[in-house]
């Protein structure tokens, strides 16, 4: 079940408070195919070991937030940082 809009419109990044909305589709997928392939981080150096069937993205593509079972996990150290992969 997706995230509900009415909670998208409210939530916002931990960090720089810029507002999130879904990656979409194309870019998860992207996202997915990096995380396979064993390209991907968390922001605490950990790997992304687990494709993401849902996420969020802050307005100015700078960090991915995880949704798991549509609740997203806005910690900071659960951010992705986008500038680690390639045409995004």
């Amino acid at each position: 079940m997706p995230i509900d809009g009415k909670l998208l419109e409210i939530l916002c990044c931990p960090v720089s408070k810029t507002p999130l909305t879904r990656l979409t589709t194309g870019k998860l997928k992207k996202l997915n195919q990096a995380i396979s392939a064993g390209e991907v981080q968390y922001v605490n150096g950990e790997p992304v070991n687990e494709p993401l069937r849902e996420a969020l993205i802050t307005e100015d593509s700078k960090v991915v937030y995880p949704v798991s079972d549509s609740i997203p996990i806005l910690l900071e150290e659960k951010g992705i940082g986008t500038t680690q992969l390639q045409d995004f």
